[in-house]
């Protein structure tokens, strides 16, 4: 039997990706110091309710992929003074990561 998948994950394991940068109003899960970065998938975590959506009475249901994300600190904030290898890892939605724009010049 043939499994066909409908919805399949739009980034893998090593994709690079950007977090929308997106003010919408209300409560929303992805921090501020996230919005714009460059960040690395480094698992896919599955599909879930979106609770952003879900919070509002909108989702009737329906899942969304979650994946988990890792930038450097240092990518994060100027002035870190701790390990150039340290990390954070945090998980995110699918409607929060863009795939990289790519410039004629690169």
């Amino acid at each position: 039997m043939q499994i066909v998948h409908h919805n399949p994950a739009r980034f893998q394991v090593g994709n690079m990706a950007s977090v929308a940068v997106r003010y919408p109003i209300g409560h929303y899960r992805v921090p501020m110091y996230l919005r714009g970065k460059q960040v690395e998938i480094i698992r896919i975590l599955g599909r879930y309710i979106n609770p952003e959506e879900e919070a509002f009475g909108r989702n009737a249901g329906s899942k969304i992929w979650s994946y988990l994300i890792t930038i450097p600190q240092m990518k994060l904030w100027p002035n870190y003074m701790g390990d150039e290898n340290d990390r954070l890892e945090i998980e995110i939605f699918e409607p929060w990561l863009e795939h990289l724009k790519i410039s004629n010049n690169e």
